[in-house]
């Protein structure tokens, strides 16, 4: 393109990332605009944020290490005297990349030397880059699995619940999502869908491993189109959007479990419920029933018994079940539903739901999990196997579940149960992370302070300087995806994107892999880490791969070079026309489910066997230590938080962009609020608020929405970490970030998956020359 005003050229480049392809246009060097592949009618927001972060002032552009440990190190301190009380609190100090080498590469030879590499936490947590190489998790799990091993962590925050409660009752979440009903079997065949957690657009604009073109708004207006009708169970009106008509239930958070079993008992007291298909498909119905029906605990799981846990009038419940069961019906549950206490029990209710009415693996009916949390869930592109970076094998055997790095760090040694087994908590020295950031994705953020200053050293790779770079000790500078050379690809979303390097890596940054490469040297590893490969000969091999999968898949995949230089491959044969648990709804002996019994697990035997009173064997309603229903604590912190995923951002990534940070209220996060909870405090639009409970406290800007259903406040993940003071236990976050408010505990002794969605708060108006300011985005030098 010409720059018609200073005559200049501009040349575009593409690229990719977990929200969309683009065109990155540079200038004398920089990165002056990003504009939307020009196959993408509906791109995401944050493109607006890139061309405007890459050379910022928040872009850490050499290393750096923290003054205190850095002088600890230097000195030659006891290693206890480098744990970090002033992680967060801390100046910076820049060294080179030398020295950076040299420190990183002597604390990981000290603490294997003296603890062993089980002292070796190597954090990650995706989304870090969609690109096949340059992925941070797999940079980082190859080098420490060659460097002796590390204690990883497994399952997601996003959907831990499910991880493992899926594969017990009927299939794995990847199958679910992989094999999920497509949306032309969804438009064309469905009358009725169903979505406990709603169907938010804003989760559909990011995908896991990237994507191309974002077509779920289209395939949505198709199903309206065709007829079909969408309710929408869920605190705020818009997580479905209004140009589909759905009718809105607003129930109280965390009830949704309640509602489900509501909705079963109308199918079987009027004889609606598919006893065919039970007997035939599923296992444990009868050990199920009388729970349902009261006959054990005399008490039966009627509408008029779930009508005051979750808000929803008995004759409208009546009336929804009738419904689902005289309509081809499709039910939905998104992700948000289990990151909460017990989040594994409306999961598993759904699939009995779902059993019940006798339609999973019909076209357009039965379950879908996870539609529109990500783009590629009910994507009708074909699919194909993609080469990646391989992680190799990590000796050491030891892991955590995800959410459980607080207590990992606070009580090593400690025993915690998880699917069925008792394990022990390791005694961790040494924290490396690359890609994520903890102090966005976890609960009860002054607890995780706690915790994070235990380890002796903690480094990370980073390219900004957000909240997870203000509590380390050595800061290596990573580059951004548009200053290296890389290839998007996912089976999720049907294309393949040449992300090419647009400009050079600002200061003195490095890709991961040159990062990991430079410690390796140091350890003498470095041979085995890079296999002679530099960055494109890893590319060349990595897409050889994906050719030969190609072919087996019976795709004709271009070689390299004509694919390097066409950018964007889509591959033939779309749109795909898939339906879950077809071929077992068609022979069950044939095409047996990956469960123990083969067959849907209303009861499971493994379950019950591992004797957990927060997961017994079967579905059933617990309610929750925090929700609305939790009548003394609800009477002090009478409004319940969801903290969803923002509408202008992908988690944290970004937070600085113009995108979100237009969207901030007087510089800090939005939380919307119901009219009449804002008017009984005496809360405006546009108002500094604070939101509080007996965890911490935060700053953000009011909205107010009828869209908001009473009781609830809304207050989206992802405003960068900003502790007023510090080194103070329980100090105010003066940005928005709702992590300081939400519970460190686990869903359940299955799962220990995330209970986020499980917190009450307070809010109170706040005078505006009272709130300190926010330094969330002031570098800490």
């Amino acid at each position: 393109m010409d720059d018609t005003t200073t005559g200049r050229t501009a040349r575009g480049t593409s690229t990719a990332h977990h929200w969309g392809t683009m065109r990155v246009i540079v200038r004398d060097g920089r990165v002056v605009h990003v504009d939307p592949y020009e196959g993408d009618t509906d791109p995401a927001a944050m493109v607006e944020s890139m061309a405007g972060t890459i050379d910022g002032p928040q872009r850490i552009q050499r290393p750096h290490a923290r003054a205190g440990w850095l002088e600890a190190v230097r000195a030659g301190a006891d290693p206890a005297q480098r744990q970090g009380a002033r992680r967060g609190a801390d100046r910076y100090v820049p060294i080179d990349w030398e020295e950076a080498f040299e420190l990183a590469a002597a604390e990981i030879s000290r603490i294997r030397e003296a603890h062993g590499n089980e002292a070796i936490y190597a954090g990650s947590y995706g989304w870090a880059s969609a690109g096949r190489f340059h992925h941070a998790q797999s940079q980082i799990h190859r080098f420490y699995g060659l460097a002796g091993g590390y204690v990883k962590s497994v399952n997601a925050y996003s959907y831990a619940a499910a991880e493992v409660i899926l594969p017990h009752v009927i299939a794995s979440l990847r199958a679910l999502t992989a094999d999920s009903t497509s949306w032309p079997s969804i438009a064309e065949n469905a009358e009725l869908m169903v979505a406990f957690g709603g169907l938010p657009l804003k989760n559909a604009q990011n995908n896991a491993g990237g994507l191309a073109k974002h077509t779920t708004h289209e395939w949505m207006e198709r199903c309206a189109e065709n007829g079909m009708r969408f309710v929408s169970i869920a605190p705020f009106r818009d997580d479905t959007p209004d140009f589909v008509d759905p009718e809105w239930a607003a129930i109280r958070p965390n009830s949704d479990t309640a509602l489900m079993l509501a909705l079963a008992h109308v199918l079987e007291a009027e004889g609606l419920a598919d006893h065919a298909f039970l007997d035939r498909y599923c296992v444990g119905y009868d050990r199920f029933r009388p729970y349902l029906m009261g006959e054990g605990d005399g008490i039966a799981k009627s509408p008029e018994w779930a009508a005051p846990l979750c808000g929803m009038a008995a004759d409208a419940i009546r009336d929804l079940a009738r419904r689902m069961a005289s309509h081809r019906t499709i039910i939905n549950v998104s992700w948000s539903l289990q990151r909460a206490e017990h989040g594994e029990q409306p999961y598993w209710m759904a699939v009995v739901l779902a059993a019940m009415l006798g339609q999973i693996g019909t076209p357009g009916g039965g379950l879908t999990v996870g539609l529109s949390a990500l783009h590629g869930v009910g994507d009708p592109s074909p699919q194909s196997g993609w080469g990646a970076l391989p992680q190799g094998r990590n000796p050491v055997k030891r892991f955590i579940p995800v959410a459980r790095i607080a207590d990992m760090l606070l009580d090593p040694g400690g025993s915690f149960d998880y699917d069925g087994q008792s394990h022990r908590y390791p005694d961790i020295r040494l924290v490396h992370w690359a890609g994520g950031n903890p102090f966005h994705h976890h609960q009860d953020l002054n607890r995780l302070r706690r915790a994070w200053a235990r380890p002796e050293t903690v480094i990370v790779n980073e390219i900004f300087w957000n909240s997870l770079a203000r509590h380390a000790d050595l800061v290596l500078p990573a580059t951004t995806a548009m200053e290296r050379n890389d290839y998007m690809a996912t089976s999720l979303a049907g294309h393949a994107v040449a992300m090419k390097r647009a400009v050079d890596p600002v200061g003195e940054a490095r890709d991961d892999y040159a990062i990991f490469t430079g410690i390796a040297g140091r350890l003498g590893i470095a041979e085995a880490f890079t296999e002679g490969r530099d960055e494109m000969a890893w590319l060349r091999h990595l897409w050889d791969i994906s050719r030969q999968r190609g072919g087996k898949a019976g795709f004709e995949i271009p070689e390299f070079d004509s694919f390097w230089e066409r950018e964007v491959l889509e591959l033939p044969g779309g749109p795909v026309e898939r339906v879950f648990a077809a071929d077992f709804r068609a022979d069950p002996e044939a095409h047996p489910l990956k469960t123990p019994s083969g067959r849907i697990e209303i009861f499971s035997e493994r379950i019950a066997g591992f004797d957990y009173d927060d997961c017994p064997g079967h579905p059933v309603w617990i309610p929750p230590r925090e929700w609305l229903g939790a009548t003394e604590l609800a009477a002090r912190y009478p409004l319940h938080l969801i903290s969803n995923q923002p509408r202008k951002r992908l988690h944290s990534q970004l937070d600085h962009g113009k995108a979100s940070t237009d969207a901030k209220i007087k510089g800090r996060e939005p939380c919307r609020l119901n009219p009449a909870d804002a008017a009984a405090r005496g809360i405006a639009a546009g108002d500094i608020v604070r939101l509080f409970n007996d965890r911490g406290a935060c700053l953000a800007g009011a909205m107010i929405d009828e869209g908001v259903m009473p009781g609830v406040v809304e207050l989206a993940t992802g405003a960068w970490y900003d502790p007023v003071e510090p080194e103070r236990e329980g100090s105010l976050d003066a940005h928005g970030n709702p992590n300081v408010l939400t519970a460190d505990i686990g869903t359940s002794r299955l799962a220990q998956g995330p209970s986020a969605h499980s917190a009450l708060v307070e809010v109170e108006r706040v005078e505006e020359d009272e709130a300190p300011p926010v330094r969330a985005f002031a570098p800490p030098l």
